[in-house]
């Protein structure tokens, strides 16, 4: 996908911070071209979305070479009053978005995609 992203009206079920935590945890070594046009966002926009959870503690990186490899913090509770009163954390949200994906996808091991 080249350019612009297709834009959408309405509400999504997942925002667009779900999606590109989602493509990191599947791809720590993504560019963020890469998440831009996986999660159909601009790069601007995953910029912003990436220093945002890296402020509040949910996504670190380290530079290596000419890119970025990312490490989720899988303990962080979600934000929303009524995830995080239950303890909803980072790694259950993820394992659901990943086991979807695998299953659509035909693997059977979606374990490994986040790591402490």
């Amino acid at each position: 996908m080249d350019g612009v992203p297709e834009s959408h009206s309405g509400w999504t079920f997942l925002t667009n911070h779900a999606r590109v935590l989602a493509a990191i945890a599947d791809n720590p070594h993504a560019r963020i071209r890469d998440i831009a046009a996986r999660c159909r966002l601009t790069e601007r926009a995953v910029q912003k979305i990436i220093a945002d959870l890296e402020q509040d503690g949910y996504l670190s990186h380290t530079r290596e070479g000419r890119g970025n490899t990312y490490r989720i913090d899988p303990s962080k509770t979600l934000r929303h009053p009524a995830e995080a009163g239950i303890g909803l954390t980072v790694a259950s949200l993820l394992s659901m978005l990943v086991q979807d994906e695998a299953e659509r996808s035909g693997q059977s091991d979606a374990t490994s995609v986040v790591t402490a």
